[in-house]
């Protein structure tokens, strides 16, 4: 008879302790979503390494929902952490991304930068190789190498007969010097006028000093800057033929352009 009483309470114990284990269909998807959120970041080396901190909360957020689960924790507080465990794998993915759209944005970078020292690279081979090439040029138009320096010599067929205006056959010349003076920013010149003994020697060598103007106004017109440049005139000094011949006169009247080296050095004026 007095075992009745105990077995009532069983009987009651029993069905509540089923209920309390038990979890509601919401319950147990939203841990299954949670479950296959962690698993997925958590086998993700990216997501280990960019969000290793959010990747631990998410799993220690969905033990706790488990352990809800399996007691007597309500279907809320399964509910309630098996969420925080999916966001916070959410949270990691999210951060792995933004990580991995950094490094892609840093490589791109990289590579524009790249591009560009190349692109400058060859701007800069192109840029040698034509100034090398007007160096042959200059050395092509009857260039000589002196104790002055190198000596470019501009003929009398750049002037008419007693004038110091340039000819229109002088552009190409004076166009040659000035690239070449460009792509060698450094180097300034000297511009010295010639002439033949013909005539009085005070005038020619007034009209030497204009022909050499004339070239030194026509490459400052054309962007040279004009402090880069001397202007010398010596009349009929420093023949370099007889005089006495009309070939050799016309070698006499002639301008001459010295360059300085690379540093910006000029030779000695005579």
């Amino acid at each position: 008879m007095k075992s009745r009483p105990m077995l009532r309470i069983s009987a009651i114990l029993i069905p509540l302790a089923l209920t309390g284990c038990a979890t509601s269909k919401p319950a147990e998807q939203a841990l299954e979503q949670a479950r296959s959120a962690f698993q997925a970041v958590k086998e993700d080396s990216n997501v280990l390494r960019s969000a290793p901190k959010d990747v631990i909360r998410a799993g220690e957020s969905l033990a706790r929902a488990e352990r809800l689960s399996s007691y007597w924790g309500s279907d809320d507080d399964v509910l309630q952490y098996a969420y925080l465990s999916q966001r916070y794998s959410e949270i990691a993915r999210e951060h792995s991304e933004l990580g991995l759209n950094q490094e892609r944005l840093a490589k791109q970078q990289l590579e524009r930068e790249r591009l560009q020292l190349a692109m400058r690279e060859a701007r800069l081979l192109s840029v040698q190789q034509q100034s090398k090439w007007l160096e042959e040029q200059m050395v092509s138009l009857a260039t000589n190498e002196t104790e002055r320096g190198l000596v470019l010599t501009l003929g009398d067929v750049l002037f008419d007969s007693g004038e110091a205006d340039l000819k229109p056959a002088a552009n190409r010349t004076v166009l040659k010097l000035v690239q070449f003076l460009q792509l060698n920013p450094r180097r300034v010149i000297r511009i010295e006028g010639y002439t033949d003994s013909e005539g009085d020697a005070q005038e020619n060598l007034q009209l030497s000093r204009d022909r050499a103007q004339s070239v030194a106004d026509a490459l400052g017109d054309l962007g040279i800057d004009i402090r880069r440049i001397q202007v010398q005139g010596y009349g009929e000094k420093y023949p370099v033929a007889d005089n006495a011949s009309s070939l050799g006169r016309a070698q006499n009247r002639r301008v001459e352009i010295v360059f300085s080296d690379e540093k910006g050095q000029l030779g000695a004026v005579r």
